[in-house]
């Protein structure tokens, strides 16, 4: 395989494919590698994509110095790839890490890396599925010598070349900064859900609660991308009662948490949103049946039985 490629992409799950091919319409020339040969086939046809079959083809597709972005979930599947990808480089080359990973481990990779003479950038990303036509926000961090050269990245990455793209300070900062962000984001989340169960819990008004999102989004001081994704959540299903009441964490919200204790920086908005999601998750059922037999052991008030488990 001819070295042309600017950088390779390992990764091309919803996020890292849709990164790929972002770049691509950009004019960078890119390589991007999946384990799945169904992920690598799917961006096959785009202009500007080089497909590798192995990590191995994807870093020898790339010019000097060379930079490679793993777009994997966070934790070990991510401390392989580095690894791996690690031992294929030279001193002088970049790895860039783009999951929503500990900044902690982020600081240790970057360590690592260093003893050996790679650069190390961390990024968070933000934008989710609407990234490729909107562009992603981007903070990263990681030593200047190593962002300065793939800056043309980043721009091509963001909404536009001058915005929504951030050199948060050094290796650990980008995903310290996405920590920090998700944080606000589960805070914003739920208040949106309590102020719409609001509205849906009152029928004396007969609320059309899709037309009134619709009508924040304008004007209002609570309008945002968020409100603009739940008015038209809502339009499509506005009772929502085919949707499961569980909502999962991935893990930066307990991050964010354990930052404030760490650094005595109360969050209680944080704190409390992140709660609500463990107990969606059932993990508050054993408390609320404590809560009701002690409520029966001192008042005598009435104990519902559990409800079978749905076949």
């Amino acid at each position: 395989m001819t070295a042309g490629c600017s950088l390779a992409m390992v990764g091309l799950g919803r996020m890292g494919a849709n990164m790929l091919r972002r770049l691509a319409r950009a004019g960078i020339a890119v390589c991007g590698y999946d384990v799945a040969e169904a992920a690598r086939t799917a961006v096959a046809a785009e202009p500007g994509v080089t497909v590798a079959a192995t990590v191995a083809e994807a870093v020898a597709s790339l010019r000097t110095p060379r930079a490679v972005w793993i777009m994997l979930p966070a934790g070990e599947i991510t401390t392989q790839a580095i690894q791996s990808v690690a031992a294929l480089l030279s001193p002088g080359d970049v790895i860039l890490d783009g999951g929503n990973a500990d900044y902690r481990d982020t600081m240790r990779h970057a360590a690592a890396l260093a003893a050996r003479g790679l650069h190390f950038i961390d990024v968070g990303v933000s934008g989710g599925v609407w990234g490729l036509e909107e562009g992603y926000g981007l903070m990263f961090g990681g030593p200047r010598e190593a962002v300065t050269p793939l800056l043309a990245v980043f721009q091509a990455l963001a909404p536009a070349r001058e915005r929504g793209w951030v050199h948060c300070g050094p290796s650990g900062s980008g995903h310290y900064t996405k920590m920090v962000h998700n944080g606000i984001e589960y805070g914003m989340m739920q208040a949106y859900a309590e102020g719409f169960a609001l509205l849906q819990a009152k029928p004396d008004f007969n609320l059309d609660v899709a037309a009134v999102a619709g009508a924040w989004r304008h004007g209002t001081v609570i309008r945002s991308w968020l409100l603009d994704l739940a008015a038209g959540a809502l339009r499509q299903d506005p009772v929502m009662d085919q949707v499961a009441p569980v909502v999962a964490d991935s893990g930066e919200g307990r991050w964010t948490v354990r930052e404030g204790l760490d650094l005595a920086v109360p969050l209680p908005v944080t704190s409390a949103a992140l709660n609500v999601r463990f107990a969606s998750q059932g993990h508050g059922d054993y408390g609320a049946r404590f809560l009701a037999r002690l409520r029966h052991a001192f008042g005598g008030h009435a104990v519902d039985p559990a409800k079978p488990p749905k076949a």
